[in-house]
């Protein structure tokens, strides 16, 4: 059980680092999407967390709550496609944990 239970420690090691990183990566990618012309918009960050949510009082019908609602779910779903095209073309991002040497 020496040595090669030791490379496996050492490379578990290095996955966790590799791992690590690229979370700290993640938290810095912002991608901004937006729907209706820009009366709702929403800034996301690589974890796909709201980092910032803006409405235009334009779009606010207190009326018709269901179009504001589903302004700010196109809004996060375009945010949310952006940033999957970010770090998809993104070499150390995009990888992912396929790019950590993993059986996926």
């Amino acid at each position: 059980m020496g040595s090669g239970f030791s490379k496996m420690k050492k490379q578990a090691k290095l996955m966790q680092e590799k791992f690590a990183k690229m979370q700290e990566e993640m938290e810095k990618v912002t991608e901004e999407g937006s729907s209706g012309s820009g009366l709702v918009k929403i800034t996301l960050n690589g974890e796909k967390k709201i980092k910032n949510l803006s409405i235009n009082p334009e779009c606010v019908d207190p009326e018709d709550v269901e179009a504001l609602q589903d302004l700010i779910i196109t809004a996060y779903n375009d945010a949310c496609e952006k940033i999957d095209n970010k770090t998809q073309q993104s070499p150390g991002l995009g990888a992912g944990l396929g790019g950590m040497g993993l059986p996926f």
